[in-house]
């Protein structure tokens, strides 16, 4: 069985996107600068399996945890369906992911990252940097009038 990596192993030694930004900016043309930098291949089903690995749960904890069916969320981790935003923020807090790590998520799945001008993703943010799990971040969201994660709260 091949060993999977950490949730930040093989990302943490990355250059950060800032740089990478600032070397393109630099670049005479596109080729300049996909010759001058080493850019990541990461995938969305390789980076869940990471995470995955360092909360110690399995698939189905998961699943049963964000109140999704166990053959969706396979099928998320293996890169045979695609998960909305909501999913993929559901599946964030019930891994115990912190900002860095959820936003991540949304990059590689090609989903809005979370931003702290918009009122629900600023109490999602949060949340994360405080370590709320799945449904005290629901509670909040709750409490201050937004829709929440998991559709039974609102």
């Amino acid at each position: 069985m091949t060993r999977r990596p950490t949730a930040h192993e093989g990302f943490d030694d990355e250059p950060l996107t800032e740089e990478l930004l600032e070397a393109l900016r630099r670049s005479a043309s596109p080729e300049e600068y996909l010759d001058q930098v080493d850019l990541p291949n990461r995938d969305l089903p390789g980076y869940l399996f990471a995470l995955l690995d360092a909360s110690g749960k399995s698939r189905a904890a998961v699943a049963d945890e964000c109140g999704m069916g166990a053959s969706y969320v396979y099928q998320i981790f293996a890169g045979e369906r695609t998960p909305t935003r909501e999913f993929l923020l559901r599946i964030a807090f019930c891994l115990g992911c912190d900002l860095r790590q959820a936003q991540r998520l949304l990059r590689l799945a090609d989903e809005g990252a979370l931003w702290p001008k918009r009122r629900r993703d600023a109490i999602l943010i949060f949340c994360l940097e405080h370590g709320y799990d799945l449904p005290r971040a629901d509670a909040e969201l709750y409490r201050l009038g937004e829709r929440t994660l998991t559709p039974e709260r609102g």
